[in-house]
């Protein structure tokens, strides 16, 4: 267990993959919203690890990070980011941002662009769009009433349809919820990140990204949709997208199809090396 201790006297969990000695520049993982470490899911860890150093962590409030009760914005988590990077001594790291963690990454690597190799925004946005207001906005309620319940019940919609009609899914479910929010505090910091989540405007900013950098995004995300993450790739120069179509390719996309998220993530690296 690795404790990364913050100027502000909140605590950082994290996690080191990979031996030290490996060849490949390392790869810093950064989770979506309720997130913590486990739902990137062992195996897309230990796939990443094979030739590298894999550093993932839980944001402020979550999972094993010690409780936060202020409001949090993507740059201030970015800067949370920098500070575990800057503590660890790694140098340049491919950033991998899902979700809340594509934005955080945003953030990173227009703050501090001597800290990131490169990046993969992966189920990524700039600027929310009405649609996407308003499904963030129906999906943070839940966490806002303290309703845990339903809450959980509302990421149904990350998912694809094949996943929530297939016989796996009620034991899939049984297995991320011990990796999801179990304490009030917790639940409350969720609602803090819906919130950031909702604020989130880089798009005018982005052309300043000079970073080698993937866009990649599922067929069936609604969540951050193909529309919303091309418009990253378009404003970031010299940017691949790259869309996963057919059943799967939802929000959860290394999960529903993880053989074709490795695919695209390592031609990233490989490009990138």
């Amino acid at each position: 267990m690795s404790i990364h201790s913050l100027g502000d006297g909140a605590d950082l969990y994290y996690e080191i993959h990979g031996d030290a000695g490996l060849p490949g520049v390392p790869v810093l993982l950064v989770t979506g919203t309720c997130g913590s470490i486990g739902l990137w899911t062992q195996p897309i860890i230990d796939a990443l690890a094979a030739d590298r150093q894999v550093i993932a962590y839980d944001h402020r409030g979550l999972g094993g990070s010690s409780p936060y009760t202020e409001p949090v914005s993507m740059a201030s988590l970015a800067a949370d980011a920098i500070s575990l990077l800057e503590e660890l001594g790694t140098g340049p790291v491919h950033v991998i941002g899902w979700s809340l963690g594509s934005a955080v990454a945003q953030e990173l690597a227009l703050a501090r662009p001597d800290l990131v190799a490169s990046l993969v925004l992966y189920g990524t946005w700039a600027r929310c769009d009405g649609f996407q207001r308003s499904l963030l906005a129906g999906m943070r309620s839940p966490w806002a009433h303290g309703d845990l319940e339903e809450g959980i019940t509302s990421l149904g919609v990350t998912m694809s349809p094949e996943l929530l009609d297939s016989p796996e899914f009620d034991q899939l479910i049984a297995a991320l919820a011990p990796l999801l929010p179990q304490t009030k505090e917790q639940i409350e910091a969720v609602s803090r990140q819906w919130d950031a989540d909702l604020a989130h405007d880089t798009l005018d900013r982005l052309p300043a990204i000079d970073r080698p950098t993937t866009v990649l995004v599922g067929e069936q995300d609604i969540i951050t949709s193909p529309k919303q993450a091309r418009k990253v790739a378009l404003a970031i120069p010299g940017s691949a997208f790259v869309l996963v179509e057919g059943p799967g390719s939802s929000h959860n996309l290394h999960v529903e199809r993880a053989e074709d998220w490795l695919r695209h993530v390592r031609a990233h690296l490989t490009r990138c090396a």
